[in-house]
């Protein structure tokens, strides 16, 4: 595709998503796992820039069951948070687009493919069957309101349970409480700026618990925190999981976070799904040699060592991705029959999959 070609695809793909009559039949699907809150199938999204077509999301697939927290794990650029913010739909248009699979949302009755739902809909579901904690509270937080008045906007907008002024006040004063946060009543009537980054961060989960979505994307929640606050944290998404039932997709970059909250690992590198397991699994018996790097550069308790283990090369261009497995030029175990077409997924486990060609993946 040349520049012109790449502009005149990206108006059709906006012009397209921002249809307003599409009927429900249109982005109505079937759960293949009616026990899970999402189902990614397939899911590729690219960047049309000026460059070049940037797959950022290539042929992702894997599922959240209700009431399990998913880690999903990667380095930087690897395509986590593209993959949730796809779930969002809040890719950066025109230039970012979903262009191929599903992405199915279970809503108990019925279920979406939020990769065909229009924007009119989607307004109506972000907040109420799915919500999101970004990375920086700081910066999603909006300065010039009150705490107390952005969590109570998004009850009166999704939950029309509480009709009036006072019983939605009562209802964000309860949340503030179910978070942990002292003092609620004062804290209601704060701006973001008077607050420290942990009771921001515990506003930010207030916001996405509010409405009871059956599932939460939790975008690094933990990154901008110290260890004592980070452990906080983990164990207040931990609790409202076993209070309330919510599926959690948790992005992040640190096995120590996975370890401590996680019952289900997606490892990610260069827009594909490399592996895939339960946290026992993954952390136990890593099968892919990324997922073994990404261990052994964690330092270990008790054991003394000049320098931590990394990775080396670097990631390819994702421009111009190779045929092959992307993580070839940097592997330790790689073959001649690693340069052929990209790997298979293998089943090593009703819950372990992995792609790669290294003859003992259980090694």
């Amino acid at each position: 595709m040349n520049k012109q070609q790449i502009r005149s695809y990206t108006k059709l793909l906006e012009r397209q998503r921002r249809k307003t009559n599409v009927p429900e039949r249109c982005y109505r699907t079937q759960m293949k796992d009616t026990g899970n809150a999402v189902e990614f199938d397939n899911l590729q999204v690219q960047f049309f820039t000026d460059n070049g077509i940037v797959k950022s999301v290539d042929g992702v697939s894997f599922c959240v069951p209700t009431g399990k927290v998913v880690g999903v794990v990667g380095e930087s650029g690897c395509g986590k948070s593209v993959t949730s913010l796809a779930l969002m739909q809040l890719l950066q248009r025109p230039q970012g687009q979903i262009v191929g699979g599903e992405i199915r949302l279970n809503l108990q009755d019925k279920a979406y493919d939020i990769a065909k739902t229009p924007e009119a809909v989607m307004r109506q579901l972000r907040g109420s069957a799915v919500s999101m904690i970004f990375q920086e509270p700081m910066t999603a937080l909006n300065p010039v309101f009150t705490v107390g008045r952005q969590i109570e906007e998004v009850i009166s907008f999704h939950d029309r349970r509480y009709a009036t002024a006072q019983e939605i006040k009562n209802r964000t004063l309860e949340l503030l409480e179910l978070v942990g946060i002292p003092n609620p009543q004062g804290v209601y009537g704060m701006y973001p700026h008077q607050l420290s980054g942990g009771m921001r961060q515990r506003v930010m989960i207030a916001i996405a618990i509010a409405c009871n979505p059956r599932l939460v994307v939790a975008d690094e929640p933990t990154t901008a925190l110290d260890v004592t606050i980070q452990a906080q944290i983990l164990e207040l998404l931990a609790s409202l999981r076993d209070k309330l039932g919510t599926a959690i997709l948790l992005i992040t970059h640190d096995l120590g976070v996975v370890a401590g909250i996680a019952d289900l690992v997606v490892v990610m590198y260069a827009g594909r799904v490399v592996e895939q397991g339960t946290v026992q699994e993954i952390l136990s018996c890593p099968a892919h040699p990324y997922t073994i790097g990404l261990l052994a550069s964690k330092p270990v308790v008790g054991k003394k060592t000049d320098s931590l283990f990394s990775i080396p090369g670097s990631v390819p261009d994702p421009v111009n991705l190779p045929k092959h497995c992307y993580f070839h030029s940097r592997c330790s175990h790689a073959t001649q029959a690693c340069t052929g077409e990209y790997p298979a997924e293998i089943q090593l486990s009703p819950t372990h999959k992995v792609s790669c060609y290294k003859e003992n993946t259980h090694g």
